[in-house]
């Protein structure tokens, strides 16, 4: 992905907390904590609708503002190409084996990817309430078929993400999201508030910059550990930090990358990772972002809010603690 992507994904009003029940069974559908846009059309899995194309244009955002871009991963078909969970729902604290597709307009599993930071397709699973995030590297078969084993700590509904560009002379990159349904009783968490540091594994992460609408800014992240700069980040993925935007609501996903990559000469390995984003409007995002010390990818998460207009006071992020990873996933 380009470095200075902007960011489309803006906020939007956070869902009540709620108790629901989520079974696991043949004959029950994935249950969801809430829907995306109606103007969005997740389970679209016919021929013609893997076929369609994302429309440019002025789309109504959840917060109430534009989009002049469609926001990635709300639909389950986009560019001719669509996104197949074979597993749609699974058993709440086990450790799973994921296992999906992407389809050609064809129907025909694809088995051809431009590889982008060091993979062919990047997949995400993020609960609706923001506070589960998985980013995970599943393994593709020859015939096409995807998968990776991951443990989902809490019941409810999820979002899984395929973030791919296929090997087709002049295809851009795509993200196709699709509902995951985690069996069990589900109690959703409300965002976490505002804050400017996140920990996790003894680290510490501090952000620092401001998200501005329609106007392009720089956010720096910093990490510690006990209390001293880590100036020895390694390469991960092919950058020395990934950040993935999530927004409120209805969960429309960016995956940003750094400015700078290891070996340009200029971009050093720590403690800073820079980005460069634009907020189009106001509202909550969730930002997770991982790197790599010691072997090991850790997650920091924040949530930032974004001021509605001209205001200077910039993002407000806030921390979520980091669980136990486990083999092929990382995250919270």
């Amino acid at each position: 992905m380009n470095t200075g992507l902007k960011i489309t994904a803006f906020g939007a009003a956070i869902a009540a907390t709620f108790g629901t029940a989520y079974g696991v069974g043949t004959s029950i559908d994935p249950v969801v904590a809430e829907k995306p846009p109606a103007a969005h059309d997740e389970h679209a899995e016919t021929e013609e609708g893997a076929g369609e194309k994302a429309k440019g244009g002025h789309e109504e955002a959840p917060g109430g503002g534009h989009e002049t871009t469609p926001a990635g991963g709300l639909q389950i078909s986009e560019g001719g190409y669509t996104l197949a969970l074979d597993t749609p729902r699974v058993a709440e604290g086990r450790s799973a084996l994921l296992s999906f597709s992407v389809k050609d307009e064809s129907g025909r599993k694809v088995t051809a990817y431009q590889r982008e930071h060091g993979k062919e397709l990047h997949f995400i699973v993020a609960s609706r309430d923001l506070t589960v995030y998985r980013h995970l590297h599943p393994t593709r078969a020859a015939d096409g078929i995807w998968s990776v084993r991951a443990k989902l700590p809490a019941a409810g509904g999820y979002r899984a993400f395929a973030d791919f560009k296929p090997a087709k002379k002049g295809a851009t990159g795509v993200t196709l999201g699709a509902d995951l349904a985690v069996s069990g009783t589900s109690e959703p968490a409300a965002l976490p508030k505002a804050g400017n540091t996140a920990e996790v594994d003894g680290y510490q992460v501090t952000l620092d910059g401001a998200l501005t609408p329609g106007k392009a800014n720089e956010l720096k992240l910093t990490v510690s550990k006990d209390g001293k700069p880590v100036t020895n980040l390694q390469p991960y993925l092919g950058a020395y930090g990934h950040l993935v935007a999530l927004r409120a609501g209805d969960l429309a996903y960016l995956h940003v990358h750094p400015n700078g990559e290891p070996g340009d000469g200029v971009t050093k390995p720590g403690p800073e990772v820079s980005f460069t984003a634009t907020a189009p409007s106001s509202g909550a995002y969730r930002l997770f972002l991982d790197f790599q010390h010691k072997g090991e990818v850790r997650t920091a998460a924040f949530t930032v809010d974004v001021p509605a207009t001209g205001s200077d006071s910039g993002a407000k992020p806030s921390t979520q603690p980091g669980e136990t990873e486990e083999s092929g996933e990382h995250g919270h």
